[in-house]
């Protein structure tokens, strides 16, 4: 049984266990008349008893998802002869893959024999008895709990506490998911980047101001420097990301001004979605329009003005870029222009303030956290942005300030090193682990600084 239609009947087994519940509630108080004498409302046992005939099932139904693969990989190489067994663990890892690519009828990087083809055969075996086997034990641990939940309801019963008790273990198991969630991915990166900075030293990677980090493989080999400065990619990243928040912010501070004050209720309901459709456009199209459109124009410009200009440039990525966040910017200071009480502007028009006054001395400073807020967001969508800088900016990793010149950030480099097949022991690909680990707290020292100018200026408002 296909796992899908697995999860559909245990929700239909949810809701008739929802419905028996109710009805037995019911039937123990001698029917609708007699509702007063229940501890809860009827809807509330029947919660308790859907809860109990589904979240037991769905936990092992989500545990033999999660080991499903390594127990029938496990099984699957204990059956192979001790001649494909006993091999080293990158050839046994090989095999392991050509074996699973094979029992799902993808192309193996080998010729098929019939040990293979054996292997194949023995575990889509598995896979099938494994998932008989878990249609039965999820189906009837959900039939038992839901019975002994329907068994338990009575008059006295307290459904309605145990309910919001088992809503809120899942609301906190869900906070702790999320919290395990972002500290595995920090451990992971640390890791990683210590191996990285056992190969490099870690002044070469944070000072250094040459990128080229094809590593050579032989004492011989020409053009594989090794060199893993990450100035030039931070340099690129910046220069980017400033020239994109020139763009966006002054024009999507306006433009949110403009709708909050200044237009009309029917300009603003058209003009607004129109607007925030920019953030809808793939940023491979953006990509395209820049590659193919803004830097030939810039690079015609710039001749005629007699200036060298490359055919991919930082400017050209962040105008672009520029335009693809005026949604984050305007959106966000709307809602938040919006929020600002409207007791503050008539107070301000009481004293003889104009509303240009108005704007200015009272509504934006009142609205400057919401506002920083959105530029912040901005910022972080510019910072993190990959397939515009590939198609309009390059690959070149130059330490320069000329907006005119290729230049390359610290996204595009990470995507780079770690596409195609990479030994993960490798200083190449581990270098990966520590531009992000960089990136990390470069991203996490500005939103302290824009916190402590935020604290600072609500402190001096207040």
């Amino acid at each position: 049984m296909q796992f899908s239609v697995l999860i559909i009947i245990l929700l239909g087994v949810m809701a008739m266990a929802y419905h028996l519940g109710r009805r037995r509630s019911l039937a123990t108080v001698g029917g609708s008349s007699g509702v007063r004498n229940l501890h809860s409302l009827p809807a509330y046992y029947g919660f308790y008893t859907a809860l109990w005939a589904g979240l037991p099932a769905l936990l092992i139904a989500g545990l033999w998802v999660f080991f499903e693969g390594s127990l029938i990989t496990s099984m699957v190489v204990q059956s192979l002869p001790a001649a494909l067994r006993d091999v080293p663990p990158e050839r046994l890892g090989l095999l392991v893959n050509d074996i699973t690519n094979l029992a799902n009828g993808n192309i193996v990087s080998t010729q098929v024999d019939a040990e293979m083809q054996r292997a194949a055969d023995h575990m889509n075996e598995l896979r099938t008895i494994g998932q008989a086997a878990l249609a039965v034990v999820v189906l009837s641990i959900a039939l038992a709990a839901g019975s002994l939940a329907w068994r338990a309801i009575g008059p006295k019963m307290r459904a309605r506490n145990r309910v919001e008790r088992i809503v809120s273990s899942l609301l906190i198991g869900s906070s702790l998911i999320a919290i395990l969630t972002t500290v595995g991915i920090v451990l992971s990166v640390l890791f990683e980047s210590f191996r990285f900075f056992q190969k490099i030293p870690v002044t070469d990677f944070l000072f250094g101001l040459e990128w080229s980090p094809q590593v050579a493989l032989r004492a011989d080999q020409v053009g594989a420097t090794g060199a893993f400065g990450s100035v030039p990619l931070f340099a690129g990243t910046l220069l980017i990301s400033f020239i994109a928040l020139l763009v966006a912010v002054p024009i999507g501070l306006m433009a949110a001004i403009y709708l909050a004050d200044y237009a009309g209720p029917k300009l603003r309901s058209y003009a607004k979605p129109v607007l925030e459709v920019l953030a809808g456009v793939p940023t491979v199209v953006y990509g395209f329009f820049a590659a193919l459109t803004l830097a030939p124009a810039i690079r015609g410009a710039g001749e005629a003005l007699g200036m060298t200009v490359s055919s991919e440039s930082a400017l050209a990525a962040g105008l672009v870029m520029g335009i693809m966040i005026i949604p984050f910017v305007s959106s966000l200071s709307d809602d938040v222009i919006n929020a600002v009480p409207q007791s503050l502007r008539d107070a301000a028009y009481a004293l003889g303030a104009t509303r240009s006054e108005t704007i200015r001395q009272v509504v934006l400073p009142a609205a400057l956290p919401g506002i920083m807020g959105g530029v912040l967001l901005a910022a972080s969508r510019a910072i993190g942005e990959t397939m515009i800088v590939v198609m309009a900016a390059g690959l070149s990793a130059n330490l320069t300030a000329n907006p005119l010149e290729s230049v390359t950030t610290v996204t595009v480099q990470i995507v780079t090193l770690l596409v195609g097949d990479q030994e993960f022991d490798s200083a190449k690909t581990l270098a990966a682990f520590a531009l992000g680990l960089q990136l990390f707290v470069v991203t996490l020292a500005l939103n302290i600084v824009a916190l402590h100018i935020v604290r600072k200026y609500r402190e001096q408002y207040e």
